[in-house]
């Protein structure tokens, strides 16, 4: 009897096995309205990638479009190498979660994750099955006899879940699922839906615009803006090897800072600042805009003078605000670091800048993979201090 049923899970879990999607050159317009334009992604069986990004962008569009609620204007979808873009939702072997819960008032917490099973007409003997199965993931054993209004919102997430999971579906997607909970239940949910997506190897596409779901629990984080792909990699790229200004301002908490750079004979300093130069300064004219993370920023004898302006106090380190100039930058320092405001300061990167054209917001002489340009223009570099700081 054992043996069946562990045969019979292992069976289960072959079926579910993640299938990979692929968005070739995908558009959804209405009328001179463009929600996605062109989104062309690859999301690898069984990993776990969010869409990431601000209100408006696109990100649940483009999940409608994958789960078949909205309809292409351009552009093909594949699930596990059949093309679905014309295909019904039921025909594309997904399974949803939707922000708002969807859950029936009326219905117990079983009735609820059979709904749909029973839609189908999916035998008696399956449906129980496939929900001792979910209850058992889910620890949900004590709640089948309940209705929805009895549930907290933890609860009531976790109902949803035992619904993607008795579809048995190779594709979970989720469209903000955590918004409603408090910010304590996120953190625990987080770890319940990501070790829930290992542990049945589903391909996982997640929706939200809180930026540390999608850096603790992606394999791959697609940031979205304007209804295009800003940049796509793992969470770790988008952090330490930004693209665009508005990757580098969008990730990171707090973000990163992000400083004008002016051209003067002794190289790039900040504008109302008398130096040090921080970099040499390339070909051309105009300003530039500089990126340094606030953890890259320490207090030292020598550097930018700045004013401190305000110090926030975070238990594991302190986020002073200093004035440089016309700049404003972040310094992530650790433990409690007691600068009474208007104390003067001294700062000193020590990590590579990063330079965005100020225009179009591209990156500028982009550092190689990694973050580690070791050029004389590198505080890292061992000439760094005489080039940068002379």
């Amino acid at each position: 009897m054992l043996g069946r049923k562990r045969a019979a899970r292992a069976s289960v879990r072959r079926e579910l096995e993640g299938a990979e999607i692929r968005l070739h050159g995908v558009s959804r317009a209405w009328g001179t309205t463009h929600a996605v334009q062109e989104i062309s992604l690859t999301v690898p069986a069984g990993s776990f990638t969010v869409l990431l990004g601000p209100s408006g962008c696109g990100k649940t569009t483009c999940l409608r479009l994958v789960a078949g609620l909205e309809t292409v204007t351009a552009g093909r979808i594949e699930i596990g190498g059949r093309d679905v873009t014309h295909l019904p939702p039921a025909a594309r072997g997904v399974a949803m979660v939707f922000q708002s819960y969807a859950l029936f008032p009326h219905l117990s917490v079983a009735e609820n994750i059979l709904f749909g099973l029973r839609a189908r007409r999916v035998p008696a003997a399956d449906r129980a099955r496939r929900l001792d199965r979910a209850v058992d993931i889910l620890g949900i054993a004590a709640l089948l006899g309940r209705r929805p209004g009895q549930l907290s919102g933890g609860q009531q997430q976790r109902v949803a879940l035992g619904r993607a999971i008795v579809a048995e579906a190779p594709v979970c997607l989720m469209d903000e699922p955590l918004s409603n909970l408090d910010a304590q239940l996120r953190a625990d949910m987080r770890r319940e839906i990501l070790a829930l997506q290992r542990r049945l190897g589903l391909t996982m596409l997640y929706v939200t615009h809180d930026q540390t779901e999608a850096m603790s629990m992606a394999d791959q984080v697609v940031l979205m803006r304007a209804g295009r792909i800003e940049q796509q990699g793992p969470p770790a790229t988008l952090y330490g090897d930004p693209a665009t200004r508005f990757v580098a301002g969008f990730i990171g908490t707090p973000p990163m800072n992000l400083f004008p750079l002016q051209r003067t004979g002794d190289g790039l300093m900040i504008p109302g600042t008398e130096g040090p130069a921080l970099l040499p300064a390339p070909d051309g004219g105009g300003t530039l805009v500089g990126g340094l993370r606030p953890e890259h920023i320490e207090l030292a004898d020598r550097g930018i003078p700045a004013l401190v302006q305000h110090a926030e106090y975070l238990g594991a380190d302190t986020i002073l605000s200093c004035r440089a100039g016309e700049a404003t930058l972040l310094v992530r320092l650790p433990g409690q670091a007691a600068h009474p405001v208007g104390s003067p300061v001294h700062l000193r990167p020590t990590a590579p800048i990063a330079l965005f054209d100020p225009e179009t917001g591209a990156r500028r002489r982009p550092l190689p993979p990694g973050g580690a340009s070791r050029d004389a223009a590198s505080p890292d570099h061992p000439d760094a201090d005489e080039k940068v700081f002379a």
